[in-house]
């Protein structure tokens, strides 16, 4: 083992020879700020220096731009912001367009700019444009990628030449998180992509078969002098109203609140929500679950999507914890029940504050406090009225708190070094009041790559702490890999263990803990396009799985994939998994471990395709087959396929159709518990998911927006059930059927959502939305009902309309500021 612990040391941390030649860029200081409109005639543009000479990155790697399709960049700054312009040579033909909403790329050409005020390799900024004059910006690093959930207020336009195009661009300073320093150097960097060729190309050249941080890339931006971060105090006041009518019951609503970003320090950022309004998320993928583990759902709602990269370190946060269904259940007497049950608790406000320092360090503190939740109680009650000696039946109310005052609290501090690793510790804890459960859960994590960007490590050490009147435990959680990040051939090795004890459900979301489980993974991959081919990989693995208490074998599997695109832009792939052997599931019978359920041998395998998206009519596909081979399983399928067409009618209107369907025959689960007998059942089972979505863009400006989704979820169960086995088998029980459990277990259940909705930017950062929103649910015991008897069932139910309105409004102090400065003058 020591050997192995010298030779991490060797690889990670003696330096080498590494290293790349950086171009560099000397700004110019406007005298008088270029008008952003796109038309190259300013002044200062005509003095400025001009960065060129892109190389392409994407498929063939270090290959020049052509002469006809070069890049033309120039900067300038002032005391307010940096300018940039562009001219993208091209085939006016060539340039793809595709209007779409913030932050979609689409099938758009585009040009991005991206800032290192740090220098670090480690903390871009990024700003993007489209021909269509669309914007997209993201905060960007290695170890949690691309965060297109940040968004600022900047300013862009666009111009089509008849050789190309023109961006122009005013990056505000609060835009930057940046310290003071009379002459500093940033990292700079420009894109570049061809959406017609799938090329893209930058200034500074990008060597992909290197590491995994675009950052070590940036080239040199010199001459800012005399630069001051503005203070960064942006307002985003917003009012919304809203009408339901649901079962002849109508209702209205109206809220006005808060959102704020001030500028704590040159580098820390304070976000505030204040009276929160998300009225206008959007829904949930609901499915029906079968499974001992949870549905996980996407956040919806802008405040915890945006600038949460470091709260993410270590999968440590689940945001949709936050707002949550209660976490206690009220034991009810036979002559009790509920009014009004909540399916949410109220979020009373929240908080984010994060930046990072010159010197690397990141620190993050969110909180958020959700408010104390009752129910009341109704009593049925028969009494004997002692005057008429007759009985009467006495109704009764009592409260009960089902969520107490909550607060959810996270620290972050993260120490990068090396231009290409980090050191963190983070710690989440929710403290309720009263008698509920408290939790807490700290992290240690490193990432760490050597010098040359070849070769990473991971390490992670967790604990997790929970406290109420009925539970006190600790729990304990590790992962170490180690793994070669660069070249064609890659690779990677890793352990992960949790004992039986950890539990990070409070705030984050952990569907298994009492594990040991080892893995290795390999890739190759191209980096110059073959006669046929821009972009192929490969990939295989295998893991070997153990309970951690008792140290157990559960099972192996192994497996591979391959993805590739071809010279049409139409990129295919498939993938297989082999469940090698015995498999010991001690999650399904639901009894914390007591017991086990067998399989053997589970197959499966599957291929798509996706064809290129820049054409009218374009489709993505998939099929995939999986089957079990064991001599009590031999009659188990499961097959699924999807198709979705796609209809680019033009520039501004895109249409996509999607129907995906799993079918399961003679699959095996979990049904109920009756005294000490677990009891499985032998189902058929269907799920049918149809989605639309479509979007007309009027403008960069102006879009409405169509988003439908229907989901079918059937399952039929054979009447004789199972016993399961000290053995893990199923063993048919004749004292067991559908009839004598008392319940009828085959389930129908149906949803359909729909939002329509109007989008208008009417001033920059400022918009007005109108959102139609439409949704029915349905649950029987009617599994034998085809698609359409079942969806004409479904609108049997009630539905659930709502139509609601939301304004929101930027306001940045330093412009406001500006404008009295300016009057003051004129006095």
């Amino acid at each position: 083992m020591k050997y192995i612990l010298w030779l991490l040391f060797i690889i990670l941390i003696i330096p080498s020879s590494y290293a790349q030649s950086k171009k560099e860029y000397t700004i110019t200081r406007a005298l008088v700020a270029p008008k952003i409109d796109g038309i190259l005639n300013d002044a200062v543009w005509q003095k400025a220096s001009i960065a060129t000479d892109f190389i392409q990155f994407r498929p063939t790697l270090g290959k020049p731009d052509p002469k006809t399709k070069r890049t033309e960049v120039k900067m300038a700054y002032d005391d307010t912001g940096i300018y940039i312009s562009a001219y993208l040579y091209d085939n006016k033909d060539d340039i793809m367009r595709q209007f779409n909403q913030r932050d979609v790329f689409g099938q758009n050409d585009f040009f991005g700019v991206v800032f290192n005020p740090n220098n670090d390799a480690q903390n871009n900024t990024e700003f993007f444009v489209f021909p269509t004059g669309n914007q997209a910006d993201a905060n960007e690093s290695p170890s949690m990628g691309e965060d297109f959930g940040w968004n600022s207020v900047w300013e862009s336009a666009v111009n089509i030449t008849s050789n190309g195009w023109v961006v122009e661009l005013k990056i505000p300073y609060r835009c930057l998180r940046f310290t003071k320093q009379d002459a500093p150097i940033w990292g700079i960097q420009f894109h570049r992509h061809f959406r017609k060729t799938n090329e893209q190309s930058t200034w500074n050249p990008v060597d992909l078969t290197t590491g995994n941080s675009i950052g070590l890339y940036n080239g040199t931006l010199v001459g800012l002098k005399n630069i001051d971060p503005p203070t960064r105090l942006n307002l985003y006041p917003y009012a919304s109203a809203l009408v339901s009518d649901y079962d002849g019951v109508t209702e209205t609503d109206f809220a006005a609140g808060l959102d704020v970003k001030y500028g704590i320090t040159e580098n820390i950022t304070l976000d505030a929500t204040l009276i929160p309004d998300f009225s206008q998320a959007g829904f949930d993928d609901v499915q029906l679950n079968l499974g001992p583990f949870e549905q996980q759902f996407s956040e919806q709602r802008q405040f915890f999507t945006e600038g949460v990269d470091l709260f993410n370190k270590g999968n440590l946060f689940y945001s949709r914890r936050i707002g949550r269904n209660p976490t206690r259940n009220i034991a009810l007497a036979d002559n009790e029940n509920i009014e009004d049950y909540p399916e949410k608790i109220q979020l009373l406000n929240a908080i984010k504050v994060s930046g990072r320092t010159k010197k690397g360090l990141g620190i993050g503190f969110f909180n958020a406090i959700t408010k104390k939740t009752e129910v009341t109680i109704n009593k049925s009650e028969a009494v004997i009225n002692p005057q008429s000696n007759l009985e009467e039946t006495i109704q009764s109310k009592r409260k009960a708190v089902i969520e107490p005052l909550s607060n959810y609290n996270i620290l972050v501090l993260d120490q990068q070094f090396n231009k290409n690793s980090s050191a963190t510790i983070i710690n989440t804890n929710v403290t309720r009041n009263g008698d509920f459960r408290d939790a807490n859960v700290t992290a240690l994590i490193l990432d760490m790559i050597n010098k040359s960007n070849t070769y990473g490590v991971v390490a992670e050490a967790k604990m997790s702490q929970l406290n109420d009147v009925e539970v006190n435990k600790k729990g304990y959680s590790s992962y170490l890999g180690f793994g070669k990040t660069s070249g064609k051939y890659r690779f990677n090795l890793s352990h992960n263990y949790a004992d039986k004890d950890y539990d990070i459900n409070d705030l984050g979301i952990l569907n298994t803990n009492n594990y040991s489980n080892f893995s290795v993974n390999g890739s190759y991959r191209i980096f110059e396009p073959t006669e046929t081919l821009n972009s192929l990989y490969i990939g295989v693995w295998g893991n070997y799985n153990n309970l951690s208490t008792p140290y157990t074998y559960t099972g192996t599997n192994v497996g591979g994939e391959f993805n590739a695109t071809n010279k049409s832009l139409h990129t295919f792939g498939a993938n297989f998994n082999w469940n090698v052997g015995k498999q010991y599931d001690f999650f399904e019978p639901r009894n914390d471990f007591d017991s086990f359920y067998l399989t053997e041998n589970y197959a499966q395998g599957s291929f798509w395709i996706s064809s290129n998206y820049n054409s009218f009519f374009s489709i993505d596909a998939n099929v995939g087959y999986a089957k079990r081979f064991e001599s009590e399983r031999s009659e188990f399928n499961n097959y699924w396929f999807g198709i979705g067409p796609r209809f680019k009618f033009n520039d501004k209107f895109l249409l996509v159709f999607n129907f995906e369907i799993d079918d399961y025959t003679n699959d095996r689960g979990y049904m109920t518990k009756i005294d000490d007998d677990i009891v499985f059942g032998q189902r058929d089972r269907v799920d049918i998911e149809t989605t639309i979505s479509g979007n007309y863009n009027f403008n960069s400006f102006n879009a409405l927006t169509l988003s439908f989704r229907n989901y079918l979820g059937k399952v039929t169960y054979e009447n004789q059930l199972y016993s399961l086995q000290n053995s893990g088998r199923l063993l048919k029980n004749p004292a067991y059927t559908k009839e004598s459990i008392g319940y009828n277990p085959d389930i129908n259940f149906n949803s359909w959502n729909l939002d329509l909705s109007y989008s208008w930017q009417f001033a920059p950062g400022s918009q007005l939305t109108a959102l139609y929103r439409n949704s029915i649910f349905s649950f029987s015991n009617a599994s034998q009902d085809d698609y359409f008897k079942s969806l004409g069932s479904l609108f049997d139910e009630n539905m659930e309309n709502i139509v609601s309105l939301k304004l929101v409004y930027f306001i940045d102090y330093n412009s406001i500021k500006n404008v009295l400065k300016k009057k003051s003058k004129s006095i």
